[in-house]
């Protein structure tokens, strides 16, 4: 699919094909598009991921409506165990991004994280603990630096 140039339309049918749910019209995603599996995504209205973005889905990925996606980001529910005997087995946690957030540009979005509702993501920000809605974290790893007036 990334090897191609698909018109908007058909790039949606090929990823609606890829993760098994239909992508709503008003939702763009941006090629190149990468995942390692596919079927755990589910992603909401009026969504937008930018191009490069990858998705490590086996512990399933939810991106609920109004969510903007920058430039190779990664949203990771997979990982491995941190000792020796362990670290072939894979860890799934799920990763939940709430309503309205935005993922900068080259984030990274570890396994079990949840980003609340209103949540800005900075570029570059490494994401290892949930996200409070209305704050804006930035840092590896990603810390408060401030609160969103609603």
């Amino acid at each position: 699919m990334n090897a191609q140039r698909h018109y908007e339309c058909e790039a949606r049918q090929l990823i609606s094909e890829i993760t098994g749910q239909k992508i709503p019209k008003s939702t763009e995603i941006r090629l190149p598009f990468y995942t390692d599996y596919g079927h755990n995504i589910k992603i909401g209205e009026r969504v937008f991921i930018n191009s490069n973005v990858m998705m490590v889905d086996l512990g399933d990925i939810t991106i609920e409506d109004d969510v903007l996606i920058g430039p190779g980001a990664y949203l990771l529910s997979v990982n491995h165990g941190l000792k020796p005997k362990q670290r072939k087995e894979l860890e799934l946690k799920p990763v939940l991004i709430k309503k309205n957030a935005w993922i900068g540009a080259r984030a990274t979005i570890c396994p079990g994280v949840i980003v609340g509702e209103n949540a800005v993501i900075a570029t570059g920000a490494v994401v290892t603990k949930d996200v409070l809605k209305n704050t804006v974290v930035a840092g590896v790893p990603a810390k408060i630096i401030k609160k969103i007036d609603e």
